[in-house]
């Protein structure tokens, strides 16, 4: 069995709106993310594809940590570490290889937006962390 790990993060904006990307490999919408490199912590692997994939420079809550474990392909099971990410909610600019939109979205029009039910679980544990620990 294959082990993969990728890092990521909900951003949230100064205006309280998500980013969502629409991701080449496979259309689905959901939070930009990517695959860890040797010895990169999960956080500067978050910050990293975070940059790469939006253009955006992120403050991230590490209190938030979430974790999405599926099997993407046989013999393969992948965990995805998910952070809280906050910036200004400027203009993101997509990596044009790994992404097909991106847009910022009130709560309620990104649980519309987001393909996978894990993902729109994740984004209402957010929502909730956010609630408690962040407002």
């Amino acid at each position: 069995m294959k082990y993969e790990k990728s890092c990521g993060a909900i951003i949230i904006g100064k205006q309280n709106r998500v980013l969502l990307i629409k991701h080449v490999n496979g259309g689905h919408w959901s939070f930009p993310k990517g695959h860890m490199k040797d010895n990169e912590l999960e956080e500067q692997t978050a910050l990293r594809e975070i940059k790469e994939e939006t253009g955006l420079d992120v403050v991230l809550d590490t209190g938030f940590r979430f974790v999405n474990t599926y099997s993407p392909t046989e013999n393969v099971i992948k965990d995805v570490v998910y952070f809280l990410g906050f910036t200004e909610e400027r203009e993101p600019v997509k990596q044009d290889e790994e992404v097909n939109e991106a847009g910022w979205f009130t709560f309620d029009e990104a649980l519309r937006k987001i393909t996978y039910d894990n993902d729109r679980k994740l984004l209402i544990a957010a929502r909730e962390y956010i609630e408690i620990h962040v407002l």
